[in-house]
């Protein structure tokens, strides 16, 4: 009789814990509403990178056949004097534009006050960010003038000749890199911004009654909390360092002589105008893997810090 019982009383159990239809809907159901963005994003992501990766080994006009070369592409790009002068100024980007991070955390900090006209001027610092790409590009090209820019009549007051910053083969890319970092601190601001309204005050209550203030509030409570925000501000602007195109086709097009010419726009200047569609692809397959190093290590490091 009492192993009847147990018998009886495993089967129930056996029962209840197995999955009903309901049961089995709602854990389907999250992924079916995946599913859409997951398939687009194979389809217009994934895809596309091992399609261009593949280019790369071929020989290929973008119009006839493909003739398969191996790793003939890469190998030029070696050889190439003009892929080495876009990659070093892909890497003045990615070290110049790091400094948008600490700016746009001090200029968030700056506007986080509760005074008279703190929303008018937020509207300011937020607006360059709002604004495309080429009109930046196109106001730095009058601001850079040498014959009436605003930046020369400032150098004027002081004596100063006109700088042709714009044809200079030394100062271009700073030049550029300077245009480009006025709508990236504005995002990497508004990314602090949000960090900011978002901190636990019972944790900063707690720190003011230890004594803390100013620099060892800053960096031992307010910062450690805005991890996420600096990881999201950090990532977003390597990447838009990579990929700089759009202030480089609009305010040079590579010139002078390339001097000024990144990866993202040699890339395109090879594949377009020069009907090299596989010494293309090559080309972004190696701003990929670069991208990809950094994302992977930033990643890296925040995932470490959280174990931590």
């Amino acid at each position: 009789m009492t192993t009847q019982l147990k018998t009886n009383a495993l089967s129930a159990v056996a029962k209840a814990q197995r999955p009903t239809a309901a049961s089995r809907w709602h854990t389907l159901t999250p992924y079916l509403f995946l599913l859409p963005a997951l398939a687009l994003f194979a389809v217009y992501v994934i895809a596309p990178i091992f399609q261009s990766i593949w280019i790369s080994f071929f020989e290929w006009d973008g119009i006839g056949d493909k003739t398969f070369i191996g790793l003939g592409n890469y190998a030029e790009l070696l050889e190439d004097p003009q892929f080495w002068t876009s990659l070093w100024n892909n890497v003045l980007w990615l070290v110049f534009f790091m400094l948008a991070v600490p700016i746009g955390l001090g200029v968030a900090l700056f506007l986080n006050q509760q005074v008279l006209g703190i929303r008018a001027v937020k509207s300011l610092f937020f607006f360059p960010f709002v604004i495309s790409q080429v009109i930046v590009g196109v106001v730095f090209s009058w601001f850079y003038d040498p014959s009436y820019g605003l930046l020369q009549r400032f150098l004027g007051f002081f004596g100063v000749d006109p700088i042709p910053i714009l044809a200079s083969e030394t100062l271009v890319t700073y030049g550029i890199i300077a245009a480009g970092l006025w709508p990236q601190i504005a995002y990497t601001m508004i990314l602090y911004l949000t960090g900011l309204n978002n901190l636990n005050p019972d944790q900063i209550e707690a720190a003011r009654m230890d004594g803390a203030h100013g620099w060892t509030m800053l960096w031992k409570v307010i910062i450690p909390q805005l991890r996420p925000a600096t990881f999201i501000a950090m990532v977003v602007t390597v990447i838009g360092a990579l990929r700089s195109f759009d202030l480089v086709a609009t305010m040079t097009s590579g010139g002078p002589w390339g001097s000024s010419s990144v990866l993202a726009f040699f890339m395109y200047e090879q594949a377009i105008f020069s009907y090299r569609m596989g010494y293309g692809a090559a080309i972004a397959t190696v701003l990929f893997l670069i991208m990809l190093v950094y994302i992977g290590f930033f990643l890296w490091r925040m995932l470490r810090a959280e174990r931590g």
